[in-house]
């Protein structure tokens, strides 16, 4: 007979202990360890096989085959895809509850099925009427598109059997449950085994299935960080639930580029793309006020001009705040310290407040300049020349560092009409200057800060 024993699993990182605890060992989380029944059958392989019986091959004797990629009518979804949905893959997309997430995959299903592609679409949180509700409010019309509300896998991988679509989305992972497993649904055994069921569907059949994840108070997939690992590619879609622009960013994907994003304006009757980035974030941009910096970032390939806001202040207590919002808080002290050891500045008695306008998040060092040259402008009450974008990585001892792909950065900048573009030095050759922009380039911050202020 099986032998059943009781394990306490974390909810949050699947750390297992043969007993309950308030703090997770692994994560440090409290009130996070569930008890799950473990069956043990030893005659039984539970394991899931994507293959039947291959033997090894030499990887000169692989032919390889390009795989046609399933277009949408959605640019942004196939840019951040790498150019398209990829047969036989599979897909995780989290984000904050209402941000549009089965929006964005009814509206894609919808797209697909027009383009006679069977879609089946599964909803475990919703009845086939409140999908077809969010349909009609939606303008989906296509009768390939097929809706399901079933949470029992089992159930489902028959249904996959009988329709054979051509394009899965399940909605969501969470509440879907395999019945060998004794667990609740969502809880780390049953989502690490419905989501390996899932993988041996599309692999064997070769069908893309999109999945949505639900997230933590922290932003991050909720349930083992094991699922982001079997997954061939996670997305987030992220946005303020009071601004209407929303972001699909890929943080990982087996089948292009990481990094990239996709920017959607949500609207009464669904999401449209918005196919210049820049404008949308810099149309409210104020001029000739101090403490504002335009920056090319890249996000993956794609470059995009953000506004960098920053307020210092006289702090009224004893110690000075540093807060920010869309970048890492650690920056902020790191480059005021920059400024006050390297440019003379003296702000250890400054309040300073730094945010990227537009609600977007930038992560990579060519934004350094920019936010140096903001808290400058703001500790001065100096504002920068409107027509200026910097860009730049700021070391410990003032120095002004190159960057990647400089070009298409300074093309972004011109083709929306800026005039000057503040660079590091070491970016000057190896690249064609446009003919519009004027291009100055530095070796260290005060070099910046002197382009910026005094010309």
């Amino acid at each position: 007979m099986a032998k059943i024993k009781k394990k306490y699993v974390c909810q949050e990182c699947g750390y297992g202990s043969p007993k309950w605890m308030g703090k997770c060992p692994s994560c440090n989380n409290w009130n996070t360890l569930v008890e799950e029944l473990e069956t043990n059958i030893s005659s039984k392989h539970t394991g899931i096989s994507l293959g039947s019986n291959q033997q090894p091959e030499s990887i000169t004797a692989i032919q390889s085959k390009d795989e046609t990629r399933i277009k949408t009518d959605m640019p942004e979804f196939n840019r951040v895809l790498g150019g398209g949905v990829v047969p036989g893959s599979l897909v995780l997309i989290g984000g904050d509850p209402g941000i549009g997430k089965s929006t964005l995959l009814l509206q894609v299903s919808d797209q697909l099925a027009h383009k006679q592609v069977r879609v089946l679409y599964i909803s475990g949180e919703e009845s086939t009427r409140q999908t077809k509700l969010r349909a009609n409010r939606l303008g989906v019309t296509s009768d390939q598109l097929y809706v399901l509300s079933e949470t029992n896998l089992q159930l489902i991988s028959s249904q996959i059997d009988q329709l054979e679509p051509s394009f899965i989305v399940i909605d969501s992972i969470q509440t879907i449950f395999k019945e060998e497993v004794t667990s609740a649904p969502g809880s780390v055994a049953q989502v690490r085994e419905c989501t390996g069921e899932l993988m041996r569907i599309a692999k064997t059949k070769h069908v893309p299935i999109f999945i949505v994840g639900h997230v933590t108070k922290e932003g991050a997939i909720a349930g083992p960080r094991l699922l982001e690992h079997m997954v061939d590619a996670v997305l987030y879609f992220e946005g303020e639930r009071h601004h209407t622009f929303r972001i699909l960013r890929g943080v990982k994907n087996r089948f292009g580029s990481t990094n990239e994003m996709g920017i959607f304006e949500m609207k009464e009757e669904g999401l449209r793309e918005v196919s210049n980035a820049s404008e949308i974030f810099l149309e409210e941009r104020s001029q000739g006020v101090a403490g504002s910096a335009v920056v090319a970032s890249m996000e993956g390939t794609r470059p995009v001009l953000v506004e960098i806001q920053s307020l210092i202040s006289p702090t009224s207590f004893g110690q000075a705040r540093r807060m920010a919002t869309g970048i890492d808080h650690n920056r902020v002290p790191l480059l005021m310290a920059v400024l006050e050891k390297r440019v003379g500045l003296l702000m250890q008695n400054q309040d300073a407040y730094v945010k990227v306008a537009g609600g977007v998040k930038l992560d990579e060092p060519a934004i350094d300049l920019a936010i140096a040259v903001s808290i400058a402008s703001s500790f001065k009450d100096q504002p920068c020349k409107p027509n200026d974008v910097l860009i730049g990585e700021v070391g410990l001892t003032g120095e002004i560092r190159r960057v990647s792909r400089i070009d298409q950065r300074v093309q972004e900048a011109a083709k929306l009409g800026f005039k000057r573009a503040i660079i590091p030095a070491k970016n000057m050759d190896g690249w064609t200057i446009p003919d519009s922009i004027e291009i100055i380039g530095v070796n260290s911050v005060q070099e910046a800060l002197k382009a910026t202020f005094d010309q």
